[in-house]
């Protein structure tokens, strides 16, 4: 084919294309505010140019530790600073951040950990046991490095080889990093339950990981240095990108050890916090706090929530605490939330109730998200935009996964025919704004973390007296959905109570996805033998 005028002698050169990656962006903010800050934690207040050459000491020392570009670095921390120079400091080094799930037992962990092929793991003092359980199930032991924290209530107890501020002490705060010569090469790596209770390895590239960064700026219409505050746990698809948003605005990220309303409410006033995010389940503890707690803001406030869609009742009284609520969707396997209910000024004019109930819906496409569809699942035809017919959401561009590490297959018919196949169900309205009806892959949403009914059904199944188990989703007003479990006894076995099951399954699940429900009944089931899970579903509404 002949070259056009506009291809002949034009090369593509290192002055005019470059590799995106996020980590370009507290590069600039250490350069252009070095004073500023960039993290609070407690007493602990540190600058972008403090944080940006604690994150490059991180480099040195892990390249100095004989980690190599291209291996797994794994954290187990909750919101704490060292969590945040981890996004940065890890990949500086060329290597792949696995932030793992704080929630999990150590037979999860250890899985990861193995499938991953972590060489060093970030552990918190709040999960040493659980990671020295999950280490003792590896062939191939990890450098584990213990992350002191002044804020953790507790003994501490190490595990770990060394301590990280003495990790931070043999790097170099002026380390000669390189950037990725190839935006496609692997920034970070985070699991998703999926459906086969078998963990998904998702792997994150640079270009995707800066895009969509950016996205949540426009999205958000985010100023300069904004205070993020973190109750967003930023082991989830690397807090839906945050920590990259936040260093490109230069804004303050807020750190957070765990989740508590009043904690919130008190930062928001204290720290000045502009914005936050979070599971409806967050939402839901600022709207129940007695109102001796509750704080007034003298600036404004926003937050994204994502997860289960939020109820109406919950995004009104958020909203009467003022503090304005955007809705967003999205998955592990697309870098957070790629989706927003982009906001309409004719809405202003309508009653609270009707704009929660609009602001409840999955809306439209992020800006960096290249395409957004509603289809037949088979045909991938989309569907009218009349509100009522199903169909699947497809997504396209480039803040779509890699793939599923070492998981070909899954990788393939996850992006079969040009599209990233959600596996959720919605109808498509006449303004071209989505709206979740179903989820066709079974998975409960729960605080925000996603858990795979398959997993829980085996635990159920591990019980000598049950003979079938189905597991579905209830709606439940805290946690947005928990699991509820339909069980068959064996014939002749005896009487076993709700409490029985739901204290063997904490036996072998992390608390969180231990059934909060147990009903004990008949399956009903098509004519081939398959659990009808659609009526249990029902049935588990009634509840």
């Amino acid at each position: 084919m002949t070259q056009s005028i506009f291809e002949q002698g034009l090369p593509q050169t290192p002055a005019n294309h470059v590799a995106l990656s996020p980590l370009t962006f507290i590069e600039r903010s250490a350069s252009v505010y070095p004073d500023y800050p960039a993290v609070v934690h407690g007493e602990i207040r540190r600058t972008w140019s403090e944080t940006w050459q604690r994150c490059r000491r991180l480099a040195s020392a892990l390249a100095g530790r004989g980690i190599q570009p291209g291996q797994t670095v794994a954290a187990m921390l909750p919101n704490v600073p060292a969590m945040f120079e981890a996004h940065f400091g890890v990949p500086l080094a060329g290597c792949v951040l696995n932030t793992l799930n704080i929630r999990l037992d150590a037979e999860a962990i250890a899985y990861m950990l193995e499938h991953g092929e972590a060489k060093a793991v970030l552990v918190d003092p709040e999960f040493a046991e659980v990671i020295e359980a999950a280490v003792e199930k590896l062939d191939h032991k990890p450098l584990l490095i213990d992350v002191d924290d002044v804020l953790f209530e507790g003994e501490a107890r190490r595990i770990g080889e060394l301590e990280y501020e003495a990790l931070l002490a043999e790097g170099d705060p002026a380390y000669p990093y390189t950037l990725p010569e190839d935006e496609w090469q692997a920034i970070s790596l985070n699991y998703t339950s999926g459906t086969t209770g078998k963990p998904k390895g998702v792997v994150y590239h640079h270009r995707g990981a800066y895009l969509n960064a950016v996205s949540n700026i426009l999205e958000w219409a985010m100023p300069h240095h904004p205070v993020y505050l973190w109750t967003l746990p930023m082991f989830h698809c690397n807090g839906w990108c945050f920590p990259w948003t936040i260093a490109a605005r230069a804004g303050v990220s807020v750190c957070l050890r765990r989740v508590d309303p009043k904690r919130i409410t008190d930062l928001i006033a204290e720290e000045g916090v502009t914005h936050f995010s979070g599971a409806p389940i967050v939402l839901n503890g600022l709207v129940n706090l007695p109102d001796e707690q509750k704080r007034d803001f003298d600036h404004p406030v926003k937050v994204t929530t994502a997860g289960a869609a939020p109820p109406a009742s919950v995004i009104a009284g958020v909203e009467q605490l003022g503090i304005e609520v955007t809705h967003v969707y999205g998955l592990t396997e697309v870098y957070g939330p790629v989706t927003v209910c982009a906001w309409r000024e004719a809405w202003d004019e309508l009653p609270l109730e009707q704009r929660a109930r609009i602001k409840a819906r999955q809306g439209v496409r992020y800006h960096m998200l290249e395409a957004l569809c509603v289809a037949d699942p088979t045909t991938m035809e989309p569907v009218p935009k009349d509100g009522q017919t199903i169909g699947e959401i497809l997504m396209r561009g480039n803040n779509v996964m890699k793939g599923y590490l070492k998981n070909e297959a899954a990788t393939e018919q996850a992006l079969e025919g040009g599209w990233y196949h959600t596996g959720d169900l919605a109808v498509w309205h006449p303004d071209g704004y989505l709206e979740i009806k179903d989820r066709s892959k079974d998975i409960i949403i729960s605080g925000g973390e996603n858990i795979s009914t398959i997993e829980v059904e085996d635990a159920i199944y591990s019980h000598p007296a049950v003979e079938e188990a189905a597991v579905v989703a209830k709606p439940d007003e805290k946690w947005g959905e928990t699991p509820c479990a339909f069980v068959k006894l064996k014939v002749g076995y005896g009487e076993v109570s709700e409490q029985e099951i739901i204290e063997h399954c904490r036996e072998h699940l992390a608390r969180f996805k231990v059934p909060k429900t147990v009903i004990f009944t008949e399956l009903p089931k098509t004519s081939t033998g398959k659990i009808q899970k659609f009526v249990l579903r029902d049935e588990a509404r009634k509840q």
